[in-house]
């Protein structure tokens, strides 16, 4: 690790099995790092624009890779690019992974937040989430999100309004879901209201995640200046080359504080995020070696 990082030695254990061994979250990393030179390929193959975001990004700069305790990657993927993305993947994807999102599984959820999740084969993780489950039968191997960035209006009101939509929608959504009731139509409603209002303001300086996700603040995070993410730029991460967003630093404190980034205490960069919450956040169940949920 350079110099000009956090340098962070702390073991993060993820889970204890019932045999007493343990699962690091390093070992978690270096699965998802797996799916991560993947998805990296792939979009370089087929010139497409991909960034590492939230977390991630954050780590790009405080540890030139993974926060220690960071379990899971959030990369973006711009709406024009959209489609290519998913041809690539049905394309060029090794068989050692896999992908879900609305456009191949209508059993996807368009509201939890990432509009793709791309998977290692033979591994299992289980979500802390208590909203709204995995209904795609293809598995649930550890995992990167995908999310699209898209233009917004430069309207606050506008832009609430459009995820007011979704608001109102979201309860039946969830309900129908847990229920187990088959509720297709009412998601395709959510992906063509999303779609018509990103090409509504495609020509907008302002981007963000896709108004079915409809807890985003106006500019507040994560809604952006377009000049700030694009273009992309590769950056060091675990060794490897990796692209986020342009002025990383900017986001970054724009995202989570002014007090986000490193600091240098005279003699060694040190972490600003208090130790009490420094701990995994997204993991409830882990197995590396295979595709069920006990080890």
């Amino acid at each position: 690790m350079n110099k000009d990082c956090i340098q962070e030695r702390e073991e993060y254990i993820i889970q204890e099995n019932q045999d007493g061994t343990k699962i690091t979250v390093r070992e978690l990393q270096l699965e998802i790092l797996d799916i991560m030179d993947e998805i990296h390929r792939v979009c370089v193959k087929n010139n497409i624009e991909y960034g590492l975001i939230a977390g991630s990004a954050l780590g790009i700069v405080n540890y030139k890779g993974f926060i220690p305790w960071d379990d899971d990657i959030d990369i973006c993927v711009l709406r024009k690019d959209w489609n290519r993305f998913l041809e690539a993947l049905d394309k060029d994807l090794d068989k050692k992974f896999y992908f879900q999102c609305f456009e191949k599984d209508k059993r996807f959820n368009v509201i939890n937040g990432p509009q793709m999740k791309i998977r290692k084969r033979n591994t299992y993780i289980e979500e802390v989430n208590w909203l709204l489950k995995n209904r795609c039968k293809s598995g649930n191997g550890i995992f990167v999100d995908v999310v699209i960035y898209d233009n917004i209006a430069e309207s606050k009101w506008k832009d609430e309004g459009a995820r007011t939509v979704v608001k109102i929608m979201m309860p039946f959504l969830v309900l129908l879901d847990n229920l187990h009731i088959p509720h297709t139509p009412l998601k395709r409603l959510v992906m063509w209201h999303s779609n018509r209002y990103a090409r509504k303001h495609e020509e907008s300086s302002l981007m963000s995640q896709p108004v079915s996700v409809p807890w985003e603040k106006f500019l507040k995070e994560p809604v952006f200046k377009k000049e700030d993410i694009l273009p992309f730029k590769l950056y060091e991460f675990e060794g490897r080359k990796y692209y986020s967003y342009n002025n990383i630093e900017k986001i970054l404190k724009q995202w989570y504080g002014p007090n986000c980034l490193k600091k240098w205490d005279g003699k060694k960069w040190v972490e600003t995020l208090p130790v009490e919450k420094r701990n995994p956040k997204h993991t409830a169940h882990l197995n590396l070696n295979g595709e069920n949920k006990k080890n």
